[in-house]
């Protein structure tokens, strides 16, 4: 989970105070504010503002996708190893009402999550449903490749780019999922429960989770929504979650997103990667493995610890006010935009002592 900027906090402040007197909130204040959030938004996907819904999670997001998804008997969805549960459960439930297949896919220490999805591409198969960057391990996976393969046997891709989106470069026109989906609050450094959903534009006239009323056209005129209308407005903006004008969270998201939006997610690998790099060559003297480095993501490191760590290392790495994560049998380390060279010492120290 990353930290919001300051200013993202003040806005948090301003925003509850609004709230203390209703009566000065506009018009403006139930559509811009999303406006601008689509059009920061975008450029990290590579996309147009007119491609994004504004929904509250990814699981949310990943079972829009599901749901505007076709298969037949007999295929297989493709999903990773230890892949983050969102992208787990939706899977089996389509996969049960079409009688298809989960096909969970596994890679060996020296094998790439690309080149593992890879082999796993078929005649057989409909879905792959991945990440750019696994939660677990941060491995990388290569996603024009994966759609290339599957657009031979005419299968469908959706992403979940939580892990990813901000600080890694990403091209959807090129990759062309059908859905990809993040959260805001972790490389965006937003709120909780704010997320963004890609819809392809041929995606764009499914069936949303909900039925509600600001999505659909002429929504700005207050006095006619009793002429309820079956059309959505432009583009992706019918799969947007209900409330979406959250006067809390909304003003929560935009300084962090302004913040990368002008960095882009170019120069923010390129920042992060000097710390990981350096974590990588500084960690390997205490035993503490990473993966190559065509292997893992730039940004992104899913550390092995050797067979004598401790089994507390987290809580002390925690005392010595070092945080870090463990999925699986990794140590988690993600450095971001925000971190400096005084960090680094004291993790690389912290985690001497420590083990």
């Amino acid at each position: 989970m990353g930290p919001m900027p300051r200013s993202a906090v003040s806005a948090a402040q301003e925003a509850a105070q609004q709230k203390c007197h209703p009566w000065d909130i506009t018009l403006i204040d139930f559509f811009q504010p999303t406006e601008t959030i689509r059009q920061l938004v975008a450029p990290l996907f590579g996309v147009t503002y007119k491609d994004i819904a504004i929904v509250p999670s990814a699981s949310y997001g990943l079972a829009t996708a599901a749901q505007n998804m076709t298969l037949t008997a007999g295929q297989e969805i493709v999903i990773l190893a230890e892949q983050f549960p969102s992208n787990v459960y939706v899977w089996r439930r389509l996969a049960e009402r079409h009688k298809a297949k989960v096909r969970v896919v596994t890679r060996t220490a020296d094998q790439s999550w690309t080149q593992a999805i890879l082999a796993a591409i078929g005649p057989q198969t409909g879905i792959v449903a991945c990440a750019q960057t696994h939660w677990v391990d941060g491995g990388y996976v290569d996603l024009e490749a994966v759609s290339d393969a599957l657009a031979i046997h005419g299968g469908e891709l959706v992403l979940d780019l939580s892990q990813s989106l901000g600080v890694q470069a990403i091209d959807l026109a090129r990759v062309r999922p059908a859905f990809a989906v993040a959260v805001g609050y972790k490389w965006l450094i937003g709120p909780y429960t704010l997320a963004y959903l890609y819809a392809r534009p041929d995606k764009q006239s499914g069936v949303p989770l909900e039925e509600g009323w600001i999505n659909r056209e002429g929504s700005r005129n207050f006095a006619r929504l009793v002429d309820c209308r079956e059309t959505f407005g432009e583009g992706a903006q019918r799969y947007d979650m209900g409330e979406r004008s959250n006067m809390q969270l909304i003003p929560q998201a935009l300084p962090g997103l302004s913040l990368l939006a002008d960095l882009g997610p170019k120069q923010a690998a390129d920042l992060i990667s000097q710390w990981t790099d350096q974590i990588v060559d500084r960690a390997a003297g205490l035993g503490v493995i990473a993966d190559a480095p065509h292997i893992r993501s730039r940004h992104y490191l899913g550390l092995t610890l050797p067979p004598s760590a401790p089994d507390d290392l987290l809580e002390k790495l925690k005392a010595r006010q070092v945080h870090v994560s463990q999925r699986g049998t990794r140590l988690r380390v993600t450095p971001h935009i925000y971190t400096t060279q005084a960090d680094i010492d004291r993790f690389i120290a912290a985690l001497a002592d420590s083990l």
